[in-house]
């Protein structure tokens, strides 16, 4: 088995454990290395939006595929962890796009439906899927779907009723779990738990959210935290510079972490 069939096995089976996966989102190197370095850290995972960003783009899409994954590969090459990638809805091919990111070392990625036709939808796991196996790569496909984000269906229980159909349809297309991003209450996720699976949700954490531990509980395979852990950061760099600029200093305990 070659390190990245290795990595690859890894991430497939931390989806499926017992507890919780957590990836605390990375949007470049040196943040990659300093999550990767914690003892709890068993997996990365990029954020597209907090990589867009970086490089001065506007999230969805807006930064060229090539930049994209030239961060991919810098932010694998900090760490012997598995690296799930946020690839979007697949830059207009979305086996293709999971073939490159391979190329760099990811071993897992995000796909976002967008709520688009449902056979669409489906058809573009399909193709990620039939991508990873070609490659010969254990691969974990979050398929995204953005029933919550996106929908304007007229309650609740036809956003969750959408978003399992969906979900199960990618389950059998090969999808290691689904993806749900919103701000889920704890009986949306007992739902769709029910309706995918134990093991097969993945859900983003927002202030507010349900958290990780009772996430567990309810089954979750995985929680990220999307770009808010970038916001995080920059909260602290505006922080720090009024403190600043109002004749402050720099906070005591900062670590020299590059």
């Amino acid at each position: 088995m070659t390190n990245i069939q290795a990595r690859g096995a890894e991430l497939r089976r931390l989806h499926d454990a017992p507890e919780l996966l957590q990836v605390v989102n990375v949007w470049d190197a040196i943040s990659a290395r300093v999550i990767a370095e914690l003892p709890d850290t068993r997996a990365l995972a990029t954020a597209s939006h907090s990589i867009a960003a970086t490089l001065g783009y506007e999230d969805g899409e807006n930064i060229p595929l090539d930049l994209m994954l030239d961060m991919i590969g810098r932010i694998v090459a900090t760490t012997d962890l598995p690296v799930s990638a946020d690839l979007e809805s697949g830059y207009g091919d979305a086996g293709e796009t999971i073939r490159r990111a391979i190329g760099v070392g990811a071993v897992g990625a995000n796909l976002e439906d967008r709520l688009r036709p449902f056979d669409e939808a489906v058809a573009a796991v399909r193709a990620a899927i039939q991508a990873a196996e070609a490659e010969g790569v254990p691969f974990a496909l979050n398929a995204r779907t953005d029933v919550f984000l996106r929908g304007t269906f007229p309650t609740d229980h036809e956003k969750v009723e959408e978003a399992i159909r969906r979900g199960r349809a990618f389950l059998d297309e090969g999808a290691t779990c689904v993806f749900v991003p919103g701000k889920l209450d704890e009986r949306t996720v007992e739902q769709l738990v029910g309706g995918l699976g134990e093991r097969r949700l993945s859900v983003i954490a927002v202030p507010g959210s349900v958290p990780p531990k009772r996430l567990e509980e309810l089954g979750v395979a995985r929680v990220s935290y999307g770009p808010w852990t970038q916001r995080v950061a920059l909260t602290a760099l505006k922080n720090t510079a009024l403190e600043l600029y109002a004749g402050g200093a720099l906070p005591l305990g900062t670590e020299q972490l590059n």
